[in-house]
C-alpha cells in the first residue's frame, strides 16, 4: 500500500514537470551554418523625375521663344497704361491688374496701381502643385463664351472647335469689342430731325476686331453690294490660329506668329495656297483706295478738314454719320478687310453710294 501511494506521488511530479517543460519558451540551441546567398534582383527603370512636369514650363528653352516674341506684340508696348489710370472704363482692358479684376467679375474697377499687360493678364499662374485641382501653370484664364460689354445687344461670342468646344480664341474678344454701336433710327439714340451731332470720339472705340470678324454692328446701307451671310475667316480661321501661327516674317527683318501675336502669312497659305500674299495686297489695296474715297466725301459734306481733323459737335444728316462709322469700323480693326474680306467691301461701297448720291 505505501509503495502504490508512492508511486502515484511521483507520476504526478514526472507529469508536472513534462507539462510545465511543454508549455514554457523553448531553450533556443546553437546557431546553425549560414545558408546560401540568394540570386540578386533586377534593377527597375528609373521612375519619371519629380519636375519633369514643372520643367516643361519653367525653362529657358521653353520660356525664352516666348519672352521675346511677346516683346514685339503690341500687348507689351503698354502705351496706354498711363492713359488707363484711374478711368473704370479703360483699366479693365489697358493694364494686367484690370483684366484680373474683369475676369474675376469686378468689372471697371478705378484702378490707378495698373502694369502693362503681360503673361498674368490672359494666363493663370499657379498657387499650388496640385495641377488636377488648379490646372496648369499658365492656363488661360476663360474659354467661355463672351457677353458684349458695352453695346445694348445679348449677343455672345463664342468661337468653337469642330467639336463644338469653346477656345481660346474667346479670351481676344473681352476686349476686342466695340464699346458703342452705331446710332441709327431713334431720337433716344442721338437722332433728331434727321440729324446726329457727331462726337469727338464718334465709332465703335478701338477694339472692334471680334464683331466685325463676325459681320455685325455696320451700318448696313442700302446700295448695289450685297452684305454677305457668313465669313469664311470665321469659320475656317481663328484669332490664335491667324495671329499665333507658326513664326515667319513679313518683312526682312520682321517676326510674325506666336506671341508676336501678328498675323502670319503662314496661317494665309494653309487655305490659299502660294497665291496668298498676292490675294491679301490685291485686297488690302482695294480696301483703302475705297476708304481714301470716303475721305474724300467726307470732306466734301464738310464732316473732316483736309488734314482729317473731324468737325465734332456739329449736326449731320444720319446718313454721312452712319457712313462715317462705317469708316471707323474698317478703320479701328486695322486689317484692312482681311478679318471680314465681303462685309468690309460691303460696307464702304454702298456708304460711298449713298454719299455720292447726295452731291
Amino acid at each position: 500500500m505505501k509503495n502504490y501511494n508512492f508511486l502515484k506521488i511521483f507520476t504526478l511530479l514526472l507529469l508536472s514537470v513534462v507539462f510545465i517543460q511543454c508549455t514554457s519558451d523553448p531553450v533556443m540551441g546553437p546557431a546553425g551554418a549560414d545558408g546560401t546567398d540568394g540570386i540578386d534582383g533586377i534593377d527597375g527603370a528609373d521612375g519619371a523625375t519629380g519636375t519633369a512636369t514643372c520643367v516643361s514650363c519653367h525653362s529657358e528653352t521653353h520660356r525664352e521663344p516666348i519672352n521675346s516674341t511677346y516683346l514685339m506684340s503690341g500687348h507689351a508696348a503698354a502705351g496706354a497704361v498711363g492713359y488707363a489710370g484711374g478711368r473704370s472704363s479703360c483699366t479693365e482692358c489697358h493694364s494686367n491688374e484690370g483684366f484680373i479684376d474683369l475676369m474675376d467679375g469686378k468689372a471697371g474697377t478705378d484702378r490707378t496701381d495698373q502694369t502693362a499687360i503681360s503673361c498674368t493678364t490672359c494666363h493663370e499662374k499657379h498657387g499650388t502643385f496640385d495641377f488636377e485641382t488648379d490646372g496648369f501653370d499658365y492656363a488661360l484664364r476663360t474659354f467661355e463664351p463672351v457677353k458684349l460689354r458695352k453695346v445694348t445687344t445679348d449677343f455672345e461670342f463664342d468661337y468653337k472647335d469642330e467639336f463644338g468646344k469653346s477656345t481660346s480664341s474667346n479670351i481676344c474678344v473681352e476686349c476686342h469689342q466695340p464699346r458703342d454701336l452705331a446710332e441709327v433710327d431713334a431720337d433716344d439714340l442721338g437722332v433728331k430731325d434727321g440729324k446726329i451731332t457727331v462726337p469727338n470720339r464718334y465709332g465703335p472705340h478701338y477694339g472692334a476686331q471680334g464683331i466685325l470678324l463676325e459681320g455685325m454692328f455696320g451700318v448696313e446701307i442700302e446700295g448695289s453690294t450685297e452684305y454677305p451671310t457668313s465669313n469664311s475667316h470665321r469659320a475656317g480661321a481663328s484669332c490664335v490660329s491667324c495671329h499665333m501661327g507658326a513664326e515667319g516674317t513679313d518683312s526682312e527683318d520682321n517676326l510674325t506668329g506666336t506671341h508676336t501675336l501678328v498675323a502670319t502669312l503662314n496661317s494665309c497659305t494653309s487655305c490659299h495656297g502660294d497665291t496668298a500674299a498676292a490675294k491679301v495686297a490685291s485686297l488690302q489695296t482695294e480696301i483703302e483706295g475705297l476708304m481714301d474715297d470716303l475721305v474724300l466725301l467726307f470732306e466734301a459734306e464738310g464732316l473732316l478738314e483736309a488734314d482729317g481733323t473731324l468737325n465734332h459737335g456739329v449736326p449731320y444728316d444720319v446718313v454721312v454719320a452712319d457712313a462715317y462709322w462705317n469708316y471707323k469700323y474698317v478703320y479701328y480693326d486695322h486689317s484692312h478687310g482681311v478679318h471680314n474680306p465681303s462685309y468690309t467691301r460691303a460696307l464702304l461701297k454702298n456708304s460711298i453710294e449713298a454719299l455720292q448720291a447726295r452731291q
